[in-house]
C-alpha cells in the first residue's frame, strides 16, 4: 500500500507542478504581450519545455479583444521560434554530440530522444525540419542534430522560419476559435490546452499527410543503387 502511494504521491506533485508553471507562463503573456511571446517561444524552441499552446493561443485571445494583433502574434511567436532555434543550433554546434550526450539528461535531452531526433534529420533532410516544426518532441530538439551535423544554416533558417509560421498560425487561428466558442478559457490554462490539443487533432492530420507525401517523393527521386 506504500509502495503503491508513492507513485500516486509523485504523479500528484508533478501534476501540481506543471499546473503551475502553466499559469505562471500563461500570466507572462496575458502580462507582457509581444516581448513575453517572443520570450516564451524562444524557451520553446529549445531545451526549455515550455508548451507552444500555452502561449499563442491565449495571445490570440488577446488580438480577438483588440489588445494585440492577430499577425503581430504570429510573427512574435515566429520570432522567439527562430531565436530559440537558432541559438539552440550553434551551441550544438559548437558544443559537438558527444558533450550533449553526456550531459544532455540534465537538460532533460536523453541520448534516445537525441538518436531520435538525428533520424528523423538523416531521413528526411530539410523537409524534415520543417516538418519537425509542427511535431511534438521532435519541435524542441531537431535544432540539436541540425546544429551536430553542420546543416547549411541559411536553409536551416529558411524550413525553421516556414515550419514555425505555419504552426503559430494553427495556434492564433485555434485559439481566436476558442475565444469565440468558449472566451472563459482565458481563466482556465488547463482546459486551454486541452481545448488546443482536441481542436487541432484534425489539422494535424492534414499535416500529416503532407509529410507522407513530402516522404513518399524524396524517395522516388533517390537514385536507385543498382544491383
Amino acid at each position: 500500500m506504500v509502495d503503491g502511494a508513492l507513485p500516486e504521491r509523485s504523479r500528484r506533485a508533478w501534476n501540481n507542478n506543471m499546473h503551475h508553471l502553466l499559469e505562471t507562463w500563461f500570466h507572462w503573456v496575458l502580462t507582457g504581450g509581444y516581448v513575453g511571446i517572443i520570450v516564451l517561444m524562444a524557451m520553446e524552441s529549445s531545451i526549455l519545455p515550455v508548451p507552444s499552446e500555452i502561449v499563442i493561443p491565449p495571445a490570440a485571445f488577446l488580438a480577438a479583444q483588440g489588445k494585440l494583433s492577430f499577425t503581430g502574434v504570429v510573427l512574435a511567436g515566429v520570432l522567439g521560434s527562430y531565436l530559440g532555434s537558432a541559438i539552440t543550433y550553434w551551441a550544438s554546434r559548437l558544443i559537438g554530440r558527444p558533450l550533449i550526450v553526456k550531459y544532455g539528461r540534465f537538460v532533460l535531452v536523453s541520448p534516445k530522444k537525441l538518436e531520435q531526433a538525428e533520424q528523423w534529420l538523416t531521413r528526411y533532410e530539410a523537409g524534415g525540419v520543417f516538418f519537425a516544426r509542427l511535431l511534438p518532441v521532435v519541435r524542441h530538439l531537431i535544432s540539436i542534430p541540425a546544429g551536430i551535423v553542420r546543416m547549411d544554416f541559411g536553409l536551416f533558417s529558411l524550413v525553421t522560419i516556414a515550419g514555425s509560421a505555419l504552426w503559430c498560425w494553427i495556434l492564433a487561428y485555434l485559439g481566436d476559435k476558442a475565444y469565440r466558442l468558449e472566451p472563459e478559457l482565458l481563466t482556465n490554462p488547463d482546459a486551454l490546452v486541452r481545448f488546443i490539443h482536441t481542436q487541432s487533432k484534425g489539422i494535424l492530420v492534414i499535416v500529416a499527410l503532407f509529410a507522407v507525401l513530402y516522404i513518399v517523393t524524396l524517395r522516388l527521386m533517390k537514385p536507385r543503387s543498382d544491383v
